[in-house]
Parts: C-alpha cells; structure tokens; sequence
C-alpha cells in the first residue's frame, strides 16, 4: 500500500494535499494520513509544514537518482526495439550520434518477409535518412557540421530547410521513402535522457515499397513512450 503512494506522489507534477492524494489512492483520509506519515518518517516523502503539502522526500530522490545512474537509455531501448521487430513487418533498431554520424548500434530483423542491407555497426546519411534528420533537428548544428565532413560524398545529400527540422522537432518523428535505399521507408522517433538530452534514435525499415502506415508510426511511438517510462526520460509526442 506505501509504495501505492510513494508511486502516485513519483508521477505528480506538483505536492499534493491529503484529500487529493486519498482520491488518487482510492483510500480514506485516515488511512492515506497513516501511510504518508509513515513515509514522511522514513524520508520517502515530505510534508510542508506551512501548506501541508505532500512531496517526494530526500530518500526518495536519492533511491531515484542512483536508478537513473544504473540506467541505460540505449539498453533500454534495444530491447523494445528487439521486441518491437517481432511484432511487426519492419527490422529496427537503435542508432547512437558518433563522430562520423548516426551509427546503428542494435539491429533486429523483422519475424516477417525482410530485404534490407542495412546492419550492425553501419553509419546513416545525415540528409538521406529518416535518423539523420532526427538527429539533426536535436543536436548542436555544429556537431552535424563536423560529421558531415567526415561522411563520404555519395552519403551527402541536399541538407533539410529549418521548416523541416522544426517539422521534426514538433512531431519528434521522422519518415523518408526511397532516400536511403531505393523501396526503403525509414521511420525515425527520438529518445531522450533522463537529463531530457538526446540519447539515440529508434529507427524501422519497411521494404519493397511498403510505405509506413499509421500502425507501424504509432507501435515506434509506443515503443519510446515505454522507453522513457523505464528511463525516466521526456516523451514529446503525443
């Protein structure tokens, strides 16, 4: 029952008064009383003592901070991804910022009938790739510059307008048809820290011509959204 609270003060975005936390809770007063002081005495939670407010307490943002510390966004993020790949008619996988440009570090094939050259340890045009304009919309332009250099010139394409990459930012998604590979579509979502930064990119494929539908965008979303669930970092989109 304590970590029912403890849970609903962690996904509150402000304190919370007693009656507000029994609602939540499904608890009475009494009974929601009893567990918060016991938290408040463990540390776990703090009542103020001028408004009466309920929060986190220093215990409990320490036992948070040394998770986080023990979290990586991209672990996290290839096994969905893996999952992700078992479910649906597209490989995916997790692509990290290098100094050359975005690298897949995780690949998965698709349980389904797949084509794709793409693999582990291969680098992505940053313009002729759904990830390549997502890392683009969230990164310093000065890193994309530098890896841009590096890239070969049949990687280079036409790099994207500002109205693309703020279309990127908002939607936190990303899908290019024929630029990668010819009959490729890429999807690209972004996946954040912790620290609310870039920390890699998911990416699907889908061959022969497929184009990417709604179903396929909205499982990717799911997939960050539990992503940032587990790590603590923001999710974006809708």
């Amino acid at each position: 029952m304590a970590a029912r609270f403890l849970a609903i003060l962690a996904n509150s975005e402000e304190p919370l008064a007693l009656s507000v936390l029994a609602r939540r809770a499904g608890t009475g007063s009494s009974t929601t009383h009893r567990y918060a002081q016991s938290l408040v005495q463990e540390g776990l939670a703090r009542q103020d003592p001028i408004s009466g407010l309920y929060d986190l307490g220093p215990t409990a943002l320490s036992i948070g901070i040394a998770a986080l510390k023990r979290m990586d966004a991209v672990e996290v993020a290839a096994r969905h991804m893996k999952q992700l790949a078992g479910r649906i008619a597209a490989s995916g996988g997790v692509a990290i910022w290098t100094e050359r440009g975005p690298t897949l570090v995780r690949w998965y094939r698709s349980a389904y009938f797949s084509i794709s050259s793409l693999g582990l340890g291969d680098i992505l045009p940053l313009d002729n790739s759904a990830s390549g304009l997502v890392f683009q919309a969230f990164l310093p332009a000065s890193l994309i510059d530098a890896a841009r250099r590096r890239q070969p010139d049949p990687f280079r394409g036409a790099p994207p307008s500002a109205a693309t990459l703020d279309e990127v930012r908002e939607a936190c998604f990303a899908e290019l048809t024929g630029h990668l590979l010819p009959e490729i579509t890429g999807q690209a979502v972004p996946v954040f820290d912790a620290q609310q930064e870039l920390a890699c990119v998911i990416t699907t494929v889908t061959n022969l011509g497929q184009a990417g539908t709604p179903d396929d965008r909205s499982a990717l979303f799911e997939t960050a959204k539990a992503v940032a669930r587990e790590t603590g970092g923001a999710a974006r989109f809708a």
